[in-house]
């Protein structure tokens, strides 16, 4: 029996790349499904989230997120551009923000398709693994989505002409993320139950091997 499971992601979050390896190979183990949800960061999600919080929480993040990617052997630099517009030094999120729209409306077009997380994972490693500069720029995003058996240009061109219709399932993805129990990325939910962290993958295999989870035949 397959067991379902949601990812909630966003393409901002260190730590939502950082799951994606062993969510990876949680799918080639095990008999699970993952269906990866994409929202919008907390900069977008919470106006004025970075004003209101510890300012040394920006900070760990960055330190944290760096050592996990080092212990765990992930290739990994913070994204260039940032995929949210926004000033470091006054915490300031611009109202225009063309990078992280447009990434979670193409998560969001992936997941109706039923392939999230397959695109997710060609997309992140774009932005976080360091390979390219300007992820944004050429065909650095076009040529990772090939390769996961999408084409980016449709998806662009879908999501231009019905903007909402992207728009309406983020929505749906962020209400059913707050039910959950948990407000950060990655938060896996099982059974209605939020595991929140790339460091709670183990923790969520105890769980569904409780009830059920069988490994996949070789």
């Amino acid at each position: 029996m397959t067991l379902p499971v949601d990812l909630f992601i966003s393409f901002r979050s260190p730590y939502s790349y950082l799951a994606l390896p062993k969510t990876l190979k949680m799918v080639d183990d095990y008999d699970v499904a993952v269906n990866l949800r994409p929202v919008y960061p907390l900069a977008v999600r919470v106006p004025g989230f970075f004003k209101k919080t510890n300012p040394q929480f920006a900070r760990y993040v960055v330190l944290d997120s760096s050592r996990v990617a080092k212990h765990e052997n992930i290739p990994f630099r913070f994204p260039r551009p940032d995929p949210i517009v926004q000033d470091m030094t006054t915490l300031d999120v611009a109202e225009h923000q063309p990078y992280i729209h447009r990434l979670t409306r193409l998560g969001a077009a992936a997941q109706l398709e039923g392939r999230s997380l397959a695109f997710t994972s060609a997309i992140s490693r774009v932005l976080w693994d360091g390979s390219v500069q300007g992820w944004n720029e050429g065909d650095h995003l076009a040529r990772a989505a090939d390769a996961a058996g999408f084409d980016l240009a449709a998806m662009d061109e879908a999501i231009a002409t019905d903007p909402d219709r992207y728009e309406q399932v983020i929505k749906g993805n962020e209400e059913a993320h707050a039910a959950s129990g948990h407000w950060g990325v990655p938060t896996f939910v099982f059974a209605g139950e939020p595991f929140f962290g790339q460091d709670r993958i183990d923790l969520l295999i105890w769980r569904m091997e409780s009830k059920g989870l069988t490994r996949r035949r070789a």
